[in-house]
């Protein structure tokens, strides 16, 4: 099976890249758009501000490739928050596969929420032998609202999704890599979709 991870420059590919190699699979980090299209499954990392990693992509083309694949394809954190129509950070314009938006949390909370949550209504195959309100490790200042495309959902300040699925996209705001046996099931159902 080849698994590319998407490395346009704002990604924690590294870790993304040892998680999978404990899963026994080589995952490949590319840009390289014939070999993103040629990928059994394909990785969309992020970490960063997003209107700069939006500009990135923009400047290899990936902005217009990730859209149009056909295989399983799971975003991760920024790489997730990317692929809804748009977010509050710099004003960013998304890819809009999940017809959402990205908000900001208040100052109400401490932001970013950063450490462990519980992820609920679990609603796909990327969950099998998930239970409900498992642990995930986050990161992060902004979330994507709650909406018809939630897979699972996440209390801080509100109840926002903390995963997304339409069609072959996936993604997860939370760190699958970064989230002990949980997370590293989360991989491993996504490599078996």
């Amino acid at each position: 099976m080849k698994v590319v991870i998407i490395n346009y420059g704002a990604g924690n590919i590294k870790s993304i890249q040892f998680a999978f190699k404990r899963l026994g699979v080589d995952a490949i980090l590319s840009n390289n758009i014939d070999e993103i299209k040629a990928a059994d499954k394909v990785i969309f990392p992020g970490v960063g501000e997003a209107s700069s990693a939006m500009k990135m992509l923009k400047e290899s083309g990936l902005d217009k490739v990730i859209p149009t694949l056909k295989q399983p394809v799971l975003g991760i954190c920024l790489g997730m928050q990317l692929m809804c129509n748009s977010s509050e950070e710099g004003n960013t314009q998304g890819l809009g596969i999940f017809d959402v938006d990205v908000k900001k949390f208040s100052n109400v909370v401490k932001v970013p929420q950063m450490g462990w949550n519980v992820i609920y209504n679990l609603n796909s195959d990327l969950f099998t032998g998930i239970k409900e309100k498992e642990f995930m490790y986050l990161v992060h200042s902004f979330y994507a609202e709650n909406c018809k495309e939630a897979i699972a959902t996440t209390d801080y300040e509100l109840e926002y999704a903390s995963a997304l699925q339409k069609d072959n996209f996936y993604g997860v705001q939370f760190h699958p890599e970064k989230s002990s046996k949980a997370g590293e099931q989360i991989l491993k159902n996504f490599l078996n979709l």
